[in-house]
């Protein structure tokens, strides 16, 4: 093998997010594709100096595009955010892995030398979701159906209906708790640890760091400027003990202990290492391995335990090895699933130490993205503190069966 042929490190010089807002909030009123362009130019604006028109491509995750994210919203949001008109954006949909795939995906085409400069990252709307209906099947039918794009199935294969079954992701997170024995208690105890550790780390200003402010103009009043995380709400196990199970009789998954219907987008800026000498950047963390793994669709949300065993194997690491674990929470059903299967304390400190999804909400193209984003962040955080603080490892489930996982290792313990 030539020394060309070989492949190379991929770098993330830097991330950024906008708050999560919480479903009608105050995001609400910011178009999808002008919500992906926020963090975009909050990383220009960041880094003055870098020569923009030298990024090689945009890669942003997205799960909806039915609406005003419907024409490659990663192409849109760059030119709304000003990038030069001939750097190129490609949009990437594996559902709520999207924005981590981006990232992944950019890392790799670094890593082969196709690419130097990319930005990657993800974007959701979910407050402006639209309805949709597809056309009648045939002259003057009556059966043209209406569907909210906001989460879940839509024209539906009746193939793959027969063979897999439509659960929807609340009742996937049901078939997850039967299947592995997840109690109502112990999800409600987790939900309730989420929302804890989210308000420990808003209070401390440890999420500060990687937003970026959202600023909405208003009629006949001053702009309102977001700046936090809407989602997180004070709870108890009463509070959560009393919530219905809408989605099963006698069931175990509440409104409380699973994840939100958000909007938020996040961007990170990674290159390889010529870029970083020609452009003088100095990079935060290298991006190790990205893995994906598919399992039963009516379980999809233990999804990433199989991804992140593959993604350990393939970086040749161990799980003791990660300092820091975000394991996306869509549902506390599925988060306890995965991290017993791969053998973790429910209340295991290094994960999701500043809580997770269930607190702070999943955009769903751009959770990924602020897996990363979050992580990275936490590792500085520990090392400043003079923690043990070299990789962390990302990992979420996504609808219709699948898994995927990223593991990033802090710059300065790169050997």
């Amino acid at each position: 093998m030539s020394a060309d042929n070989i492949l190379k490190d991929a770098y993330i010089v830097d991330a950024i997010r906008t708050p999560i807002g919480r479903y009608g909030g105050a995001l609400s009123a910011v178009r999808a594709d002008d919500l992906g362009a926020i963090p975009i130019k909050a990383l220009a604006e960041r880094h003055p100096d870098l020569d923009w028109s030298k990024i090689d491509d945009v890669l942003y995750g997205c799960a909806n595009q039915a609406g005003e994210d419907n024409r490659d919203v990663a192409r849109m949001s760059l030119l709304l955010a000003g990038l030069p008109v001939d750097v190129p954006g490609s949009t990437i949909n594996r559902l709520c892995g999207s924005g981590m795939d981006a990232v992944g995906s950019a890392a790799r085409a670094i890593r082969t030398g196709e690419t130097q400069l990319m930005i990657a990252g993800g974007v959701e709307s979910m407050s402006r979701a639209p309805f949709v209906m597809g056309k009648a099947d045939s002259a003057f039918s009556r059966k043209a159906e209406i569907f909210d794009t906001t989460i879940g199935w839509r024209f539906v294969n009746p193939v793959l209906k027969r063979q897999y079954g439509i659960d929807s992701m609340p009742e996937t997170a049901e078939n997850v708790a039967a299947d592995f024995g997840i109690s109502r208690e112990d999800q409600d105890a987790f939900a309730l640890r989420s929302q804890q550790r989210t308000a420990a780390a808003q209070k401390e200003g440890r999420l500060a760091a990687e937003i970026t402010p959202v600023t909405i103009p208003r009629r006949k009043q001053d702009p309102l400027v977001v700046d936090t995380d809407e989602h997180p709400r004070e709870t108890s196990l009463e509070k959560l003990a009393s919530l219905p199970t809408p989605f099963r009789e006698n069931g175990t998954v509440t409104a409380g202990n699973a994840s939100g219907v958000n909007d938020g987008a996040c961007a990170l800026l990674l290159a390889g290492a010529d870029a970083l000498k020609q452009y003088n950047l100095k990079p935060r963390a290298r991006v190790v391995a990205m893995a994906t793994a598919g399992v039963e669709p009516r379980i999809m949300g233990f999804g990433p335990a199989p991804a992140t065993r593959k993604v350990l194997a393939t970086a040749g690491l161990e799980l003791a090895d990660m300092d820091v674990i975000e394991l996306n929470e869509a549902f506390a059903a599925q988060a306890l699933a995965v991290t017993r299967d791969l053998g973790l304390p429910d209340d295991a400190e290094h994960v999701n130490p500043n809580g997770g999804a269930i607190a702070l909400g999943h955009p769903l193209g751009m959770s990924g993205a602020r897996l990363v984003t979050t992580a990275l962040n936490e590792l500085e955080r520990r090392h400043a503190a003079g923690q043990k603080a070299r990789y962390a490892l990302c990992t979420m489930c996504i609808g219709v069966g699948q898994g995927i996982a990223l593991i990033i290792e802090r710059m300065d313990a790169v050997a």
